[in-house]
């Protein structure tokens, strides 16, 4: 093998040990925020923006979509935000719910 190319795998190998670093850390993170006394709405929140960080990461980095043309992103990007839409179409049903009763 020539050196170049032993450079170019430790830095992927660099950059995947970065991101299961920055993985561990964020389940830790959640495991923390399981603790807190919050409500349902602030715990749904903070689970599903720790969980979206941690989605990313993966796209990203494992799924190599940080190297992909910029309309694979953009797709993906308007499929997380109807993800996003559809998880709080019923959030904001229940608070006008509770707001009426």
């Amino acid at each position: 093998m020539s050196s170049g190319h032993d450079v170019d795998i430790q830095s992927h190998i660099k950059v995947y040990m970065i991101v299961f670093a920055s993985l561990a850390v964020l389940t830790i993170v959640t495991v923390a925020a399981s603790y807190l006394e919050l409500s349902s709405g602030e715990a749904m929140f903070l689970a599903l923006v720790i969980a979206s960080v941690k989605g990313s990461l993966v796209a990203c980095f494992f799924m190599h979509l940080i190297s992909e043309k910029a309309f694979i992103t953009w797709v993906l990007m308007l499929t997380a935000g109807f993800f996003f839409v559809l998880m709080f179409l019923p959030l904001a049903t229940y608070i006008d719910q509770a707001q009426i009763g």
